[in-house]
């Protein structure tokens, strides 16, 4: 979290007026939350885009007026040719605040024998606190056998922060690979049962 990012108030609105804060090199913004009313801001360009291209959790100290608040950032939206950043959403946080925000799973370590390690959930909407959200949370499978699942209620999260979703949930599958000539035979011979059927 950077200490302080200065923000300006903009008055005005729609394409026109964002058009013109992007090619004066300023990323258009809302700030809201915390029962106070929607605060239209603008960032510089590429301070924006340091703070929130690696940390898709990103919280900010915002500095608007000689005021400063907390604020995370809730969605990004980029264009898909040039890749700029065309708008920021934040919401306002305090710092002994718990947030729900959404945590990439990463896999680490190998599974026993042949067998694969598979992520069924990709992110895991979780509560943190605002001030200490983890980048990510790390599963390992070292060791784990074929047949193995992991469920939500089994992977270790990090202090203070909880799972906001079912713990029964499928997180991790451990299996091996079934070989492709198996398959091919399961299918024939699924096939040939169904002519047989047919023929009767």
């Amino acid at each position: 979290m950077v200490d302080v990012i200065k923000v300006e108030k903009r008055d005005g609105f729609g394409k026109g007026v964002a058009r013109k804060l992007r090619a004066a090199g300023r990323t258009p913004a809302v700030v809201y939350g915390l029962g106070g009313e929607p605060t239209h801001i603008s960032f510089d360009a590429h301070e924006i885009f340091m703070e929130v291209r690696s940390n898709a959790n990103a919280v900010l100290t915002l500095e608007l007026g000689g005021e400063k608040q907390l604020a995370l950032v809730k969605d990004v939206q980029i264009n898909p040719l040039s890749r700029e950043i065309e708008h920021v959403d934040l919401l306002r946080v305090k710092a002994d605040q718990k947030v729900d925000v959404e945590v990439p799973l990463e896999l680490t370590g190998v599974p026993f024998g042949q067998a694969i390690a598979t992520l069924e959930i990709l992110h895991l909407l979780v509560q943190a606190p605002a001030t200490d959200i983890p980048e990510q949370i790390v599963v390992n499978v070292e060791g784990l056998e074929d047949g193995t699942v992991l469920h939500v209620s089994d992977l270790e999260l990090p202090a203070d922060v909880e799972a906001a979703v079912d713990g029964e949930e499928v997180a991790v599958t451990v299996a091996v690979p079934k070989e492709p000539e198996a398959e091919e035979e399961t299918e024939a011979a699924g096939e040939e049962a169904a002519a047989d059927e047919a023929a009767e």
